[in-house]
């Protein structure tokens, strides 16, 4: 056998062996009365993820252009059993928005211990047609409003040793480092392999979580596949895709600013971590509707999307990738870049 097989037969091995024995740190009742912010709650991955939260008994400021919808999210939330919630409609479109809305939770709940970004503009998902003054729109909902949202919650993080969470996708790319996410499956920040030993399941009213008795741990699936990659990896990883110039653009430039932030964070000892969140497609109506007929990538569920950005939010990680293939796809793509590859997957 060659030397470079033997190298990943052994580290194939050990990941193998270490997976059997690793305990998940995810611990969800600490979650149990946490302040958080989240943006883009009034449906999709969002809304999922305020209902994870209420059922882990979390405070919750939710935010979102709808202000109808949003009522109906946060009346839901309070039957799941959130401690506290409220909610506050916002345009970030509208550069004085987002500083509000972080005043507003603050003054709400009395701090934050988690800020997760996670609003996205109307997203065209077609060739490229010269149309700047979109592109200067969206950058200001999905990147400019972000920037804000952190700089005004960072106080308030840092007092708490808050965490920012920070939603992007396969187009804005992500380090071949972090934490890995299979559909049915998380993975822990310096192994990327862990066991499930919960359940989600799907009721008409949403995403149900099955307590296993075995462990507190809570992970979207009843069975225990193990998913794996190599630590070793660290190159930038970035995957642009066909028809989504503007949104990449946005994308791109959440992953450098809050992947520095990190460093300038970590470099000034204070003890804000910053998660982001490397998603595929999504089951969202949105998201299907706009590449319905041009992408050949199978949908992932919103539900389980969203307790990955939780786990991983909670856990303090640095990346999060939704499904965990995608974490091999940026790796391969750096690696063994093939453009006919990629675009074989899309139809204009």
């Amino acid at each position: 056998m060659k030397p470079v097989g033997k190298v990943l037969c052994a580290t194939a091995f050990v990941v193998g062996f270490l997976a059997v024995f690793w305990k998940d740190s995810f611990k969800p009742e600490r979650l149990s009365g946490a302040r958080v912010l989240l943006t883009g709650a009034s449906a999709g991955i969002g809304e999922q993820m305020a209902y994870h939260y209420a059922r882990f008994g979390a405070e919750m400021v939710l935010t979102a252009r709808r202000e109808a919808v949003l009522q109906k999210v946060m009346e839901k939330c309070l039957t799941l059993g959130a401690k506290k919630i409220f909610y506050i409609p916002a345009d970030m479109s509208n550069p004085l928005e987002p500083e509000k809305v972080v005043q507003f939770a603050v003054q709400k709940l009395g701090g934050l211990d988690y800020l997760v970004l996670n609003h996205i503009g109307m997203t065209r998902f077609e060739m490229w047609d010269g149309d700047v003054e979109y592109t200067r729109w969206l950058m200001q909902v999905n990147f400019f409003s972000y920037v804000t949202l952190a700089t005004a919650a960072l106080p308030t993080l840092e007092k708490n040793r808050g965490s920012l969470v920070v939603v992007s996708s396969l187009t804005g790319g992500g380090s071949c480092a972090g934490m890995c996410s299979h559909n049915r499956l998380e993975l822990p920040q310096w192994l990327f392999v862990t066991r499930n030993r919960g359940k989600l399941t799907q009721t008409e009213h949403g995403s149900k979580i099955q307590d296993d008795p075995d462990s507190p741990s809570m992970a979207p699936s009843s069975f225990q596949p193990v998913s794996w990659c190599f630590p070793f990896f660290s190159f930038p990883g970035k995957v642009p895709t066909p028809f989504t110039t503007s949104y990449s653009a946005t994308k791109f430039a959440l992953d450098g600013f809050f992947s520095s932030l990190r460093h300038e964070l970590s470099m000034q000892k204070k003890n804000i971590s910053v998660t982001l969140c490397i998603l595929g497609l999504i089951d969202t109506e949105s998201a299907l509707e706009s590449t319905r007929g041009k992408v050949s990538f199978p949908a992932s569920p919103a539900p389980d999307a969203a307790l990955a950005i939780i786990r991983g939010g909670a856990m303090r990680v640095r990346e999060v990738f939704y499904p965990g293939w995608l974490h091999l796809l940026c790796c391969l793509g750096v690696l063994f870049p093939c453009d006919p590859i990629l675009q074989s997957f899309y139809s204009p």
